[in-house]
């Protein structure tokens, strides 16, 4: 394979491959990055109110030995990317590691695909289209996804037929129990449905890097429901990767309102599996009802979450600043005003309702941090 580089901080050393890493330990340096009180209602997509005790910022791996003590001296500490998938649920958080990193590099290439690595603090859309702009494929069905590179894998981000564990290589972490900096490989990474190792070991790694294994030969995944429709007109063969991308970014700019607009962390809810006697149960009363297969599971389906909280009629209903969305059930937005309370009482019922309904449990996506830094739900990594 021929090595080469792209952009990448200069204070950066270059990691060794994946399955040949020595343990190293942090390179000590000051901790200029450390603030105190912090707002932290610009730095979640909800827009709603908090307070950081303690807030650490890490834009260069210099700082890791800071860094390493700060987390030490509270493992409740929350990592934030971008803070797209994240509640805050009081105003008062305790400490905060706000992870800034930057850069991105072709590591490696062979004559059918490129190992690419991002780090952590990296925009998600933007390493997408990075990668669209070398002329690979593998991300284009994840395009306009928010968040930060560092957070993709800890809730294995997927839309329309393509998960981001697909294309992990391995990712660079360090480890919050001992200070020491290793590679976890794909498969030591645990993926499934909006899962992973980093997601059931909370507490325990803040990502730095993520490489990637991407194609020089674009095979489309053009299958998935809504996206099928938008490319129906395209011919097969003259389609590349940048189309399958533009067409995702439509769908979802027609579908989920934008946050810089309208304060929202996309899908509250995640799309539950459950067994497919009770799917089927369920078709019967309401043939409408969508279920979709799950490989390697035959006794189980994935439903569509949006469905059942439309179908209980929660579309638009508004509490206060808090509310569901106009266009789509799964997404609860912030009008302005709302606390993470509200919203999560709202959010309480309709979980409640489509309970007493269905008979199906709707768990949330988002992150969902209780002062002081306990989260809620079994992550303690935001996007």
């Amino acid at each position: 394979m021929r090595r080469s580089m792209s952009v990448w901080p200069t204070s950066q050393p270059d990691p060794a491959p994946p399955g040949h890493a020595a343990r190293t330990g942090p390179v000590v340096t000051n901790a200029a990055g450390l603030m105190h009180d912090v707002p932290l209602q610009t730095l979640n997509t909800l827009g709603l109110p908090a307070n950081a005790q303690r807030l650490f910022v890490l834009d260069d791996e210099g700082q890791l030995g800071p860094v390493s003590g700060f987390l030490a001296s509270d493992p409740r500490a929350l990592i934030l990317g971008s803070g797209s998938n994240i509640v805050f649920a009081d105003a008062g958080v305790g400490a905060v590691l706000l992870n800034r990193l930057r850069g991105r590099r072709i590591v490696a290439t062979a004559a059918d695909h490129v190992d690419v690595e991002f780090a952590a603090g990296e925009s998600w859309h933007e390493a997408v289209c990075w990668s669209l702009e070398q002329a690979l494929s593998g991300l284009e069905n994840l395009a306009l996804i928010p968040g930060t590179v560092g957070a993709a894998p800890v809730q294995n981000i997927g839309a329309y037929g393509v998960e981001i564990g697909e294309r992990v290589l391995a990712v660079r972490v360090l480890d919050r129990h001992d200070g020491r900096i290793d590679w976890i490989g794909r498969q030591e990474c645990g993926f499934g449905y909006r899962d992973s190792r980093f997601k059931r070991e909370p507490r325990r790694w803040l990502i730095l890097s993520v490489r990637l294994r991407l194609s020089r030969r674009f095979l489309p995944r053009i299958g998935y429901g809504e996206l099928a429709q938008a490319l129906a007109g395209d011919d097969p063969g003259s389609l590349r990767a940048h189309d399958v991308a533009d067409a995702v970014i439509s769908i979802r700019r027609r579908k989920l309102p934008d946050p810089a607009r309208l304060g929202n962390a996309g899908s509250f809810f995640k799309n539950p599996v459950v067994p497919a006697a009770l799917a089927a149960a369920l078709a019967r009363h309401d043939p409408g009802l969508a279920r979709f297969p799950i490989l390697g599971q035959a006794d189980r389906v994935k439903m569509a979450a949006a469905q059942l909280i439309d179908r209980r009629g929660w579309k638009g209903v508004r509490r206060a600043g808090a509310a569901v969305h106009a266009e789509h059930a799964l997404v609860l937005v912030n009008h302005g005003g709302a606390s993470g309370r509200d919203l999560l009482g709202l959010a309480a019922d309709i979980q409640r309702d489509v309970w007493q309904h269905w008979a199906i449990r709707l768990e949330p996506e988002p992150v969902i941090v209780r002062a002081p830094c306990r989260s809620e739900s079994r992550e303690s990594v935001s996007a």
